[in-house]
């Protein structure tokens, strides 16, 4: 295995432990990877009739800063044009919301923090 094939195993056991986690909290997944104009959404999940686009983001360590801070103004940006595109290919019009999860540690003792409604599409 490659240091990048690596990385994106380490990258989808991630994801998957984390809609795993939020399932346990009450949201239903809908889809995963999905790659759209501009980016890529994680995870597509229902919290009743709200759509999620949920951004997830690991760190072994905050030593060198936390998850969190890997959401950047750009980085939004390219989500809510990702989540654009999605919505408009699957013909979907709803409410919608953007949550980022940030894990820290090794799988499978991983770390959650949540943050719901992390920022807004303008």
């Amino acid at each position: 295995m490659t240091k990048t094939t690596d990385a994106r195993a380490r990258g989808a056991a991630v994801e998957q432990a984390a809609a795993s986690w939020l399932s346990t909290r009450g949201l239903t997944l809908v889809a995963h990877n999905q790659h759209a104009k501009g980016g890529e959404l994680d995870l597509v999940m229902r919290d009743g009739n709200i759509l999620v686009f949920v951004e997830v983001k690991h760190r072994t360590n905050t030593r060198h800063g936390h998850p969190l801070e890997m959401v950047t103004a750009s980085k939004q940006r390219r989500l809510i044009k990702a989540a654009r595109f999605y919505l408009h290919r699957n013909g979907l019009s709803c409410p919608c919301r953007f949550d980022v999860v940030a894990a820290t540690g090794h799988a499978p003792d991983l770390d959650f923090v949540w943050v719901q409604a992390a920022f807004e599409a303008f």
